[in-house]
């Protein structure tokens, strides 16, 4: 299996450790890729919008270029961030912002839809789940199905500094999503990808949209028709 990892850090820390742990664990002869933010992709949105219009106008597109044909080909995304404030890294939420074109609203890439993705955040003390909650978000809206989260406070500074009774419990658990992962089955699409799918192909129908280019984009995969990126298997 091909699996990246996006990590919202430049540093190997907790959450990326996690993250690793995780790749090593799932069975089989796979791939691993990873990116790290911001030292892949440094950048924030400015908000001229021409990405709507022209993914290659984007004056950032070639970077992004490289990162999404990455995810595009993967099976697994493996989303690593630590907890800042209480939310995902700035980097990390710089990299959702620059991709918003490939919301479910916009122009999603039908790959998204045949993904599972894994959520890694750890804190010093504050819960980690609003920073989950915010990566979860966006990896729903750009369409992939299977999401699973895997938090801890870590209450250190760095990993290092973890106690062995948080690690061998990371252990554990790690190992029971690598299991998961491993059986290689296809990600089960439940029901809020379903409604949001059909939500927004709603908001075409009517010409709700943000741009006639984004409705001729869901038209010509016959979207609007009743096909389903998660049943075509398209890319």
């Amino acid at each position: 299996m091909k699996i990246v990892m996006l990590n919202g850090q430049n540093h190997k820390g907790s959450s990326y450790r996690i993250g690793k742990m995780i790749a090593e664990k799932i069975q089989g002869e796979n791939e691993v890729r990873e990116f790290f933010f911001p030292r892949d992709l440094n950048h924030f949105c400015t908000g001229c919008y021409q990405c709507i219009e022209n993914l290659e106008s984007c004056p950032f597109y070639f970077e992004k270029k490289v990162i999404l044909d990455a995810v595009h080909q993967a099976d697994i995304l493996i989303v690593t961030t630590p907890t800042y404030c209480r939310q995902m890294s700035a980097s990390l939420k710089a990299f959702f912002d620059l991709n918003f074109d490939g919301w479910m609203v916009h122009r999603p890439m039908s790959s998204m839809f045949t993904k599972k993705a894994v959520i890694l955040s750890t804190s010093a003390g504050s819960s980690p789940k609003a920073a989950m909650r915010g990566v979860q978000n966006a990896l729903r809206n750009m369409g992939v199905p299977e999401i699973t989260r895997l938090g801890m406070r870590v209450q250190a500074m760095n990993w290092e500094g973890v106690s062995a009774k948080k690690k061998a419990a990371l252990e554990k658990k790690t190992a029971a999503i690598a299991r998961k992962l491993s059986k290689g089955k296809k990600p089960a699409v439940g029901w809020k990808t379903r409604f949001l799918f059909w939500s927004m192909g709603m908001l075409h129908r009517k010409g709700w949209n943000s741009s006639p280019t984004e409705t001729a984009y869901w038209k010509e995969r016959g979207w609007l028709d009743g096909k389903k990126p998660w049943k075509l298997g398209q890319r």
